[in-house]
């Protein structure tokens, strides 16, 4: 079976232990669907696989990915949900359950020629998303989606800022956000970023340590320590910080007499749950917003794609296809 995968671990050279080409094919575990994969897009987790942060060597070779979309051996056009775990043992949340995992963790990705889940965790693509469309929403856009809605509890006409824009879970948030009625400010260090993400619909876009125009509803927060200080400043008395990631470091000052004095909330977010995919895909043929799409390749040319996300040479996602 042809399949992107991890082929070593290494925190200094990872793209070094990327291999394409064939694999011996999973077998497919009771209960469990195949799909054959049409599109799977990459995501930074793919990388902290490679690197050992998201796998241990015993679980190599591992097939990365997260992200896809394809169809099952009886035809059914599906999306698939990257979070492998028990809603009764989460209290009805898979992402609580203790013993949960994403795709590529510990069951086989989905960068290959088939990909195998359990029959529960798929969803009907919508007729009118492209596949490439469709495989870009399992991480990073469901993400975005718990982020502004379940987490933060954004409502239309609020104002919401979300740091580092650009990368997918950023890109996400600011679609998404402007698909629910808020008022969406970004940061970028980069210039030129700060002007892709005006034109992708933020509302002000601002360097990282800009003094802002007004104290937001809700912070969005990916980058950790190199933000923290400018999140924690920016939110009202009352506001929501929302932390599903910390890519600069986490160990920044704690802010803890801000935190209490202005009863800030400080909320953790992780993916999302099946039924939030299902809120997200209506929301997405309700109003039209769409996915940003950088650039498609073909799954053979996958070590470029994993090249441009090491280097942050990414506005949006990076999608891999099949025939």
């Amino acid at each position: 079976m042809f399949a992107v995968y991890a082929n070593a671990i290494s925190s200094s050279d990872p793209l070094s232990c990327l291999s394409v080409g064939e694999l011996e094919q999973p077998a497919t575990p009771d209960d469990w669907v195949t799909v054959e994969v049409k599109a799977a897009s990459l995501n930074h987790h793919d990388l902290w696989a490679l690197k050992g942060q998201a796998l241990k060597a015993e679980q190599i070779p591992m097939i990365l990915g997260t992200d896809a979309a394809g169809v099952t051996e009886d035809g059914r056009e599906v999306v698939v949900h990257a979070v492998i775990g028990d809603p009764a043992a989460g209290h009805g949340d898979e992402t609580l359950d203790p013993r949960r995992s994403l795709l590529s963790e510990v069951y086989p990705g989905t960068i290959a020629e088939f990909v195998r889940v359990p029959a529960a965790n798929l969803i009907d693509k919508p007729l009118d998303l492209s596949w490439e469309e469709a495989s870009c929403l399992p991480t990073a856009w469901l993400t975005a989606f718990r982020m502004l809605t379940t987490k933060a509890e954004a409502n239309a006409g609020d104002v919401v800022l979300v740091q580092g824009a650009a990368g997918g879970v950023a890109t996400a948030l600011i679609v998404l956000g402007k698909a629910l009625g808020l008022t969406v400010w970004a940061t970028s260090r980069d210039a030129s970023k700060r002007e892709w993400v005006s034109s992708i619909g933020a509302d002000a876009v601002f360097a990282p340590d800009d003094r802002l125009p007004g104290k937001v509803d809700a912070v969005m927060e990916t980058v950790g320590e190199a933000t923290w200080d400018h999140s924690v400043k920016s939110l009202r008395p009352g506001g929501r910080l929302v932390i599903s990631g910390a890519t600069s470091g986490q160990m920044p000052p704690a802010q803890l007499n801000r935190i209490f004095f202005l009863q800030l909330q400080i909320l953790g977010s992780t993916m999302g749950t099946i039924g939030e995919f299902r809120d997200l895909l209506q929301l997405l043929s309700r109003t039209g917003a769409r996915p940003i799409i950088d650039r498609v390749w073909a799954m053979q040319d996958a070590a470029q794609a994993f090249a441009a996300m090491e280097r942050g040479d990414v506005r949006g996602k990076l999608v891999l296809t099949r025939p």
